[in-house]
């Protein structure tokens, strides 16, 4: 007698869920930030919740809108700022909330090293 596989098929649904959720809670995070800062950034505690409670990573292209340190959503131009440093090849995010900056590197693709990219 087999056990069925159901939890699997349970926590892919519930992934999947949470998932949509926090999409919809930066969507709704992005709106009323201009009216009301402390709701959106409390949308977003809610979403890193969501993520953290359910093991679900949060969607690259909404990851520089928080704030790591303190939680802050951030809007660039308003509680945020972006520099390229073309030296080092990264984007410095820094949150003006808290000071804490997050550097990104930007320009070499992935699986290749540095002297490939330089002879190409």
């Amino acid at each position: 007698m087999s056990i069925p596989r159901t939890r699997r098929v349970k926590n892919k649904e519930y992934k999947e869920i949470a998932l949509e959720r926090i999409n919809i809670l930066f969507r709704e995070a992005d709106a009323v930030f201009h009216e009301d800062r402390t709701l959106a950034n409390r949308y977003v505690q809610l979403a890193r919740k969501i993520g953290m409670k359910l093991n679900v990573v949060i969607p690259k292209e909404l990851k520089p809108r928080f704030c790591r340190k303190c939680g802050e959503f951030l809007v660039y131009g308003v509680n945020a700022k972006h520099r390229l440093d073309s030296t080092q090849k990264i984007v410095i995010y820094t949150c003006l909330a808290c000071g804490n900056e997050r550097k990104v590197p930007y320009g070499l693709e992935k699986g290749k090293n540095k002297k490939e990219s330089v002879d190409s």
